[in-house]
């Protein structure tokens, strides 16, 4: 899929993308340059006011640390325990 860079450098996602992707006005995209220079661009969800306790910010630095690619030990272990609600 081709798109052009205007002159204020932005760019126009088709509206067959858009839609495809469920992206409006206000979505937000984390943009990613890979390995020899392809971009990729993942559609994000902004939770603007997210307090965590020591415990929460701890268990943060913890999975910063790990890298892409990789999950802490304690995230395994609940990813392993969760159940969806309507169980």
């Amino acid at each position: 899929m081709l798109v052009t860079i205007d002159k204020r450098g932005s760019i126009s996602l088709p509206s067959s993308l858009r839609k495809d992707l469920g992206l409006g006005p206000g979505s937000h995209l984390e943009l990613a340059v890979e390995p020899g220079g392809a971009i990729t661009l993942y559609p994000v969800a902004i939770h603007r006011a997210i307090e965590l306790n020591a415990e929460g910010l701890s268990r943060l630095e913890e999975a910063r640390e790990s890298g892409p690619g990789a999950f802490p030990e304690w995230f395994d272990q609940e990813l392993a325990d969760a159940r969806a609600d309507t169980e």
